[in-house]
């Protein structure tokens, strides 16, 4: 199995592990749910980079469904503080 290791696709995978990473310190810091959300968003993404990475381009069907679900993430948790009123 080759690495198809993109400097874009690198980039993409770092940011958003740095993006996991400060919403897991946040929400643990400040007990914030939004931060939370949006990290694991973003950990959804990471996977979808990590399997570029690997070799599973952009031809395979998982990769789509991991894009959707981390954008819902990111949209739900965005949304959250309008539920709470």
């Amino acid at each position: 199995m080759a690495l198809f290791l993109d400097p874009v696709v690198a980039a993409n995978l770092i940011f958003d592990l740095a993006i996991l990473c400060l919403g897991v310190i946040l929400y643990k810091r400040r007990e914030s749910s939004l931060a939370l959300w949006v990290g694991i968003g973003f950990a959804f993404f990471a996977v979808s980079y990590i399997l570029t990475i690997l070799g599973f381009g952009a031809d395979q069907p998982i990769l789509v469904p991991l894009r959707i679900i981390g954008y819902l993430s990111v949209i739900f948790g965005l949304l959250m503080p309008f539920w709470k009123r």
